[in-house]
């Protein structure tokens, strides 16, 4: 039986070689990952270098896929993808409570709503929402759920940069008030350092680097050691030429 101490240092996540294969072609390869609780962490890589299928592996969605390796989640884990996947025939709250039971669940998604700021847009279809409310109300339906394990990939990916900044700051404070394990797929290297904890880059299939991010926030861009970050980790995606500092 594992003692206390052990319980809570247990990672949140836990993969170990784990392999996953489309036709002749090894997208992951033997890949080690641990994350710890809490801990917000941003997968970066070129495209087509796994990050999708890494997350979709976390989150059981990889069906029918040739792999071995072992992966260990938390009970709870939810996923925001780049599109909302709101539903147009349901009103945002009923998008927000999908699967969700209990005789408090109408009263935890207005919650939710009201967290992400879309209080009063209850009732509204999603087609009367912008892109950035969509996103809103799909991480209001994954944070009602208190998840454990929060599964990102590329969520402000479609959004303008203005949208995508205030989006930013919302995530974070979100995350840090709910708690679960973060797993943000990007391929936006300035979005990883502004809110992870530690950033990855998948490289063949593997974790090339693993890069703890020791920065206060709010981050700014003109820290010398953003700078410093954003450098190693563009030089880890093998596009130097595109460095400017």
């Amino acid at each position: 039986m594992a003692t206390d101490t052990q319980q809570l240092t247990r990672p949140a996540v836990r993969v170990s070689g784990l392999v996953r294969r489309f036709g002749d072609r090894t997208v992951l390869d033997s890949l080690d990952l641990d994350i710890a609780p809490g801990q917000f962490v941003a997968l970066l890589g070129r495209s087509g270098s796994g990050k999708s299928t890494l997350l979709r592996a976390l989150a059981g969605l990889d069906y029918d896929v040739a792999g071995s390796g072992s992966i260990e989640v938390p009970g709870r884990v939810s996923v925001v993808f780049q599109d909302s996947r709101l539903l147009p025939w349901q009103r945002v709250l009923d998008n927000v409570l999908l699967g969700l039971g209990g005789r408090d669940a109408a009263d935890r998604g207005r919650a939710a709503l009201a967290e992400v700021g879309l209080a009063g847009r209850e009732r509204a279809w999603p087609v009367e929402l912008s892109g950035g409310e969509q996103q809103r109300a799909a991480l209001a339906r994954s944070l009602v759920r208190e998840p454990e394990l929060l599964l990102a990939d590329e969520p402000f990916g479609a959004l303008d940069a203005l949208t995508r900044i205030r989006m930013h700051g919302l995530l974070r404070e979100l995350c840090q008030r709910h708690g679960p394990a973060v797993l943000l797929v990007t391929h936006d290297v300035d979005e990883a350092i502004v809110l992870a904890d530690r950033v990855l880059v998948l490289v063949d299939g593997r974790i090339a680097v693993d890069q703890p991010i020791d920065l206060p926030q709010p981050r700014s861009h003109r820290d010398p050691r953003f700078l410093e970050y954003r450098y190693q980790l563009l030089t880890a995606l093998g596009v130097e030429e595109e460095i400017t500092v």
